[in-house]
């Protein structure tokens, strides 16, 4: 060692508690970390200081890593829209198929086992959208098809399983606990390069309105979210989960530090009933809600909150005494501020729930609990409409700007509407000509023609009409 080494680490040990005291510990540290390798005769940071070994996620990471998957797809999507494809006499003259024209796609996501015997992977709604097929690829570069158990499109959330033995689950944490500040690291497969690990905090909680989801309650992070990462694991520094990440907002959808992960609290109560249903079961208070402004604000004598504009005779808010006027205030422990926060409250709770709901009434704070009900069954099965849609379930839907429509629920694999390319999230948009906003519309529309239907369909971007028969 040189002279004027040995001389500045002499320094550090004599005057460690004076050096700390003015702040310079740090700077003593950071030399010693250049002085001890080249004294070693090796290149590289020591793996102990002053005794201590260094800092490192690799222990952490070779336990949990396993349990995040690779998950690829195939499936299929429609071609650009032409109003020629659109006619049906006109694909009928040129003898053209009479399904919706569609062409193959891929795509690359990740997902968690969570359930090492059972093989169960939760994963986002997004990754496995309109696939036909699903392939597992775990650490080791084992490959397993998985079959879809169950899917939320409105939270991203679904559920796939695997046959395979030796699994390594990861286990969940309470995400309800999860502080801004706290460490977390994202693990998934961005870009398809294969497992890739990233770091951050938590950087804000209770994340919505924002218009990625229908119901949001997100976790942001400025950990790198890539393309690929969407499933994957967001884990705290025990390796246990704490989120599912989800989404990232950037331009060009790019990584600038906000990242999106569902929390694994609700993930887990989503997961439990895809898997005990096949769906989610969602409940209601009977309520219609509206935006506080300011002309509301003074007229009220409150500054935050949601007003109550009706309630539905016999409902849970009914019966709990809820009235028109009322400003709502906070359900359970969340602190409402806007529409889209009550209805994602709303949204995650379990029927049968009771939840405490704070309001103000008169410029009174009062509290009452509610017990959440179901709400009405909107799926009805192509068969109880006619025979030649077979195979199908289509649901009553609304938008995020309240805009009623029909969407396809589910699709039996090798049915009738199968083969017809009709998928699941379809909008239908027209029946026979009719435009279709409920079920019941659709059902009068069906009833035009009993043996044939012309179903204009939109996906995505695109519209195409099909006749089915």
């Amino acid at each position: 060692m040189l002279v004027g080494e040995t001389k500045l680490l002499n320094m550090c040990r004599s005057d460690l508690h004076r050096w700390r005291s003015r702040g310079w510990l740090r700077r003593c540290v950071v030399l010693l970390l250049f002085i001890l390798p080249l004294s070693g005769g090796a290149g590289g940071l020591p793996a102990f200081v002053d005794g201590e070994p260094l800092p490192s996620l690799a222990p952490m990471l070779e336990k949990t890593t396993p349990a995040v998957v690779n998950i690829a797809t195939s499936g299929s999507s429609p071609v650009d829209n032409n109003p020629l494809l659109d006619d049906p006499f006109f694909r009928q003259f040129f003898n053209l198929p009479r399904y919706a024209q569609r062409r193959p796609t891929q795509s690359l996501g990740s997902g968690v086992i969570v359930d090492a015997d059972e093989g169960l992977v939760i994963t986002n709604h997004h990754v496995i959208d309109n696939a036909r097929e699903i392939l597992v690829t775990l650490t080791d570069g084992r490959e397993f098809e998985a079959a879809v158990i169950g899917q939320d499109p409105e939270a991203d959330v679904a559920v796939i399983r695997i046959e395979a033995p030796d699994l390594t689950a990861l286990s969940w944490a309470n995400s309800d606990v999860l502080r801004v500040g706290d460490f977390v690291v994202a693990i998934g497969n961005p870009f398809g390069l294969g497992q890739t690990v990233t770091s951050g905090i938590v950087s804000a909680l209770g994340r919505s309105g924002l218009g990625i989801e229908e119901i949001e309650d997100f976790i942001q992070t400025d950990a790198s979210i890539n393309p690929g990462n969407s499933g994957g694991a967001l884990v705290n520094l025990r390796g246990e989960l704490v989120g599912i990440n989800t989404a990232i907002v950037g331009p060009s959808g790019g990584n600038v530090g906000i990242g999106f992960a569902i929390p694994s609290n609700m993930a887990k109560g989503l997961m439990e009933q895809l898997v005990d249903g096949g769906e989610v079961r969602r409940g209601k208070l009977g309520i219609s809600i509206q935006e506080l402004d300011e002309e509301l604000q003074r007229a009220f004598g409150v500054r935050r909150g949601v007003v109550v504009s009706a309630v539905e005779p016999g409902s849970p808010a009914d019966r709990a005494g809820l009235l028109r006027g009322d400003v709502l205030t906070k359900i359970g422990s969340r602190e409402v501020h806007r529409v889209s926060e009550l209805r994602n409250a709303i949204g995650l709770l379990k029927v049968g729930q009771k939840v405490a709901v704070q309001f103000y009434r008169d410029k009174e704070l009062y509290q009452t609990d509610v017990q959440v009900g179901e709400s009405e069954d909107t799926s009805v099965r192509g068969v109880e409409m006619a025979d030649h849609l077979k195979g199908a379930v289509f649901e009553n839907a609304v938008s995020r700007r309240g805009q009623r429509y029909v969407r396809v629920g589910k699709v039996e694999r090798r049915s009738a509407m199968d083969q017809f390319g009709i998928e699941v999230g379809d909008i239908v948009l027209e029946v026979n000509r009719i435009p279709v906003e409920t079920i019941d519309g659709m059902i009068a529309a069906v009833a035009e023609r009993r043996n044939a239907s012309l179903l204009k369909i939109q996906r995505g971007q695109y519209a195409q009409t099909v006749l089915v028969q």
